[in-house]
């Protein structure tokens, strides 16, 4: 039954992937509490829904350790304004939606100065790749934990603190099967066998962008002289991304690529794609989704990479989310040092090179995955908060 109480809902999301969630979250809520105030950090879409935004959700799309502290001021100002406002308007539930290092901090903090406020972390910390040790901070900062991967509750459960595994939104709204003609017939590219699509995407920050645009030209260049029918396309997540991509391509030496560069549709460029190269992230499960071989890169700043290695915060040999979520190498993975045009092209050219066997046997998995996430996942994560709401936090699953 629709509670009709109006709680006040704090939401912090962090870049277009959290604005994305939240306002998936953001519908689940209004269904059970129509009149509830939501507010905080917010993109487009979640003040789109009504929520009032004391910041913007892109303020903080920073990547990696060293990117971090030279945002740091600016980011500790933010969280310090954050947690005056919210603490001010004294809210029933604070939910920090990604951004875990932002949120975590910011959830503790709140936690110490509105009384009986229920925290909760929406999309877990990366501990299963990066510094493991810290799921007891996670237990003092948030109440509960709202997991998009199932391994993720199974962990916390272990561990003592409240998790529920909701699913993945992405799983929810992505088809179990996609047309790959009627993409291509859609983005203008050939529909003939003779020529293969290879979709390119080169991530949403200009940092990763920048450290990416190389090896991403050359493979395409190295995979052009050994299939020169091929043709490549990529969807740009931003005016930015586009400028510094297109820039970046342009002053490589050797003819135009190519390439055709599609703003935003994302979902459309991979499943036009024969094989999607692109850079580590969520957009590398909607590839699953779409059920699309890949080839996955991930590139930091040098001294990011040196950090991480001589501290040994890194715990994982695999970091793509379809290898964590497969518990195997189904993708093919390529980090750091060894990212180049000819390791990313010829890993391209073993994809689109694959038998039909081989392909089948991709494709099954990435259904039996897309199954397992299908859960309805903004309307679980809503159901947790709610019975957090009603006082019922303790009971709540973690399957």
């Amino acid at each position: 039954m629709t509670d009709q109480r109006s709680p006040r809902i704090a939401l912090v999301a962090g870049e277009a992937s959290g604005d994305a969630l939240g306002a998936d979250l953001i519908e689940a809520l209004r269904e059970r509490y129509p009149k509830a105030h939501v507010f905080g950090m917010a993109g487009p879409r979640m003040r789109a829904l009504g929520c009032q935004a004391l910041a913007d959700s892109e303020e903080i799309a920073v990547m990696g350790l060293a990117e971090v502290i030279g945002h740091l001021p600016r980011l500790l100002r933010l969280r310090s304004r954050l947690l005056r406002e919210i603490a001010a308007a004294a809210p029933d539930l604070f939910v920090g939606i990604d951004s875990p290092d932002f949120n975590l901090g910011l959830a503790r903090r709140l936690r110490s100065r509105v009384s009986g406020l229920r925290t909760v972390q929406y999309v877990s910390p990366q501990f299963w790749a990066w510094r493991s040790g810290r799921v007891k901070r996670i237990g003092e900062s948030v109440d509960h934990v709202l997991c998009l991967l199932p391994f993720e509750a199974e962990f916390y459960a272990e561990h003592g603190v409240g998790a529920t595994f909701t699913g993945h939104p992405l799983a929810d709204r992505v088809p179990m099967t996609s047309n790959p003609d009627r993409a291509r017939a859609a983005l203008g590219l050939p529909s003939d066998d003779e020529s293969p699509v290879v979709a390119v995407l080169p991530g949403s920050r200009e940092g990763e962008v920048r450290r990416l645009a190389q090896p991403l030209g050359d493979a395409m260049r190295w995979l052009l002289a050994r299939r020169p029918a091929v043709r490549f396309v990529s969807a740009m997540a931003n005016p930015t991304v586009r400028s510094t991509f297109e820039t970046l391509l342009a002053e490589q030496p050797g003819s135009p690529l190519p390439l055709a560069l599609i703003d935003g549709r994302a979902s459309e460029v991979m499943a036009a794609a024969d094989v999607v190269l692109l850079a580590s992230g969520t957009a590398t499960l909607e590839a699953l989704l779409i059920k699309r071989p890949m080839v996955v890169c991930y590139r930091v700043s040098p001294v990011s990479a040196w950090v991480a290695r001589r501290l040994k915060l890194m715990t994982t040999e695999r970091f793509s989310l379809p290898n964590l979520l497969a518990g195997a190498d189904l993708v093919p993975e390529i980090m750091q040092e060894a990212v180049s045009g000819e390791a990313l092209g010829a890993a391209v050219l073993e994809q689109l090179e694959a038998s039909s066997d081989a392909r089948a046997r991709l494709t099954s998995t990435y259904e039996r995955l897309h199954r397992i996430l299908r859960r309805g996942a903004s309307q679980r994560a809503a159901q947790a908060l709610h019975e957090l709401l009603q006082g019922r936090g303790e009971g709540l699953s973690s399957s």
